[in-house]
């Protein structure tokens, strides 16, 4: 089966450059120009990659990224950037977005990034909404509306927050590295350092009820990353 990429773009140029490359390489490809039509065709279509530009008419590129999140949607999103707008890839990135790829940007590149986004999600797999609530301990994530819910009382997540707990439940009780965790919630063009991480993971556990210094759930592992334990 074909997987399907959905080509947000206002760019005639760009949008049909992308469709005939995307087209020659196996792919099956729907574009759209218009931010405001990008959710609906993400819900409808369930593609397995969204190729997103930031400026659009209608719904800018940054918004499109945090409905498809709030929606509870996995699809993995590459973010279109505009050359050394550094803010661009910063606020993508924390909304959600998997990867960017700097305009103008080359053929090798982008076929190199969109596919090692398809290769993180799986291959083949569509990735379509999650489970809408999960536990942990004694806390509900509720993944529609970013929640954490625990003795009744209500906690924002972020975006991010809630990407890293998702990859957590999915593998609970193994040891996921460090570099993992980046690569996964912040994307493989994210150059910061693994304390970005750290400071999530002390908010994270503030959020679950864990105490700092002897944590029940998000267990640090020495020397390679963290454990989720439920």
């Amino acid at each position: 089966m074909k997987r399907r990429i959905l080509i947000v773009e206002d760019d005639p140029h760009i949008a049909l450059g992308l469709e005939e490359l995307l087209k020659a390489e196996g792919f099956e490809v729907q574009r759209t120009g218009r931010g405001d039509e990008a959710l609906g065709l993400v819900v409808r279509l369930q593609p397995h990659l969204v190729v997103l530009d930031v400026m659009l008419p209608g719904l800018s590129g940054y918004e499109v990224c945090r409905q498809i999140r709030e929606r509870g949607l996995r699809t993995p999103v590459l973010i279109l950037t505009a050359k050394g707008q550094e803010l661009d890839k910063v606020v993508g990135l924390d909304l959600g977005a998997d990867d960017y790829v700097t305009k103008p940007f080359g053929v090798r590149e982008l076929l190199a990034r969109i596919q090692a986004v398809l290769r993180r999600c799986g291959p083949g797999e569509n990735p379509g909404p999650p489970n809408e609530r999960f536990q942990i301990g004694e806390t509900e994530v509720d993944v529609r509306r970013l929640q954490l819910v625990r003795e009744g009382a209500v906690t924002e997540l972020t975006a991010r927050e809630l990407k890293l707990l998702q990859l957590f439940h999915a593998h609970a009780g193994e040891v996921l590295s460090r570099d993992r965790l980046l690569n996964e919630a912040w994307g493989h063009g994210y150059f910061g350092t693994t304390r970005t991480l750290d400071q999530v993971i002390v908010q994270l556990r503030r959020k679950l009820g864990d105490r700092a210094e002897e944590p029940r759930h998000l267990l640090t592992v020495h020397g390679v990353g963290y454990r989720l334990k439920l």
